[in-house]
């Protein structure tokens, strides 16, 4: 009887092993199909679109067809981004508590105290602001804190619309993509640095033969907020361009970081 029971404990441990050959690989199929679930999940958060509120509107500029438009859907290309355009800044209050970066391109008043403060205050909670070509201007007499402290200067010129060139001047994750020269047509801004300001780390100069080199892309060192500055924008000759395209795409992912 021994020797039977022997054989019958050996039978027995053989199926148990057959049994765990089958089982191990499917746990292990389980562990791997788990794994890449996350994956997945995780994955999809991270292309979770950038929340941007884009203000414009004001004189000078087309502002309709060249950001609420062409900049609009540059930015919303394969999800990256989902941009609200407002010309109204009075309805700035309404949107901000839900946005990831404050993407100015206007150049019309923003009078209301409680919105300045707040725009100020966006910026003191870290978050990110883009400063498109009419938004570099000295445009507001009356708020000399925002050329001061958001852009660290300004523009109160600019040479006659034509042809200039584009130099980067650094690599950096606002830039990356784009070429290390190209020329277009645009108003070449006279951006000026002020030294009371916090200072900017230029990205990009422009310039031209009579026209020495004036900072074009840059980020203003704000403590606390990423904010870059674009002087580039006029018209279609920049928003069509596929150099300003990759700018404002990665200005907007870099700002929201």
């Amino acid at each position: 009887m021994g020797r039977i029971q022997n054989l019958y404990i050996h039978k027995l441990y053989s199926q148990y092993m057959n049994l765990n050959k089958i089982r191990i690989p499917f746990l292990s199929l389980l562990l791997v199909f788990g794994m890449a679930t996350s994956l997945i999940a995780k994955d999809n958060t991270a292309k979770k679109p950038i929340k941007v509120l884009m203000v414009g509107g004001g004189s000078s500029h087309d502002f309709d067809k060249w950001y609420k438009g062409a900049d609009v859907t540059t930015l919303e290309k394969d999800g990256l981004a989902e941009v609200t355009y407002i010309d109204d800044p009075s309805t700035i209050l309404h949107y901000l508590p839900a946005t990831d970066v404050l993407f100015l391109a206007n150049n019309q008043p923003i009078a209301n105290e409680a919105i300045r403060k707040a725009i100020f205050a966006f910026a003191e909670a870290g978050k990110g602001l883009i400063l498109a070509h009419p938004a570099i201007w000295y445009n507001w007499n009356d708020w000399p804190e925002y050329n001061k402290t958001m852009v660290s200067g300004g523009s109160k010129g600019h040479n006659a619309y034509g042809n200039f060139n584009v130099d980067l001047t650094e690599k950096h994750p606002v830039t990356k993509g784009l070429p290390a020269h190209f020329a277009l047509d645009d108003e070449l801004y006279y951006f000026k640095v002020d030294v009371a300001g916090p200072g900017i780390q230029i990205l990009a100069n422009a310039s031209n033969a009579e026209t020495a080199p004036f900072p074009s892309v840059f980020i203003v060192k704000n403590p606390k907020a990423k904010i870059v500055g674009i002087a580039l924008g006029h018209d279609a000759a920049s928003h069509e361009l596929a150099a300003y395209k990759t700018l404002i795409r990665n200005a907007v992912t870099w700002a929201s970081k």
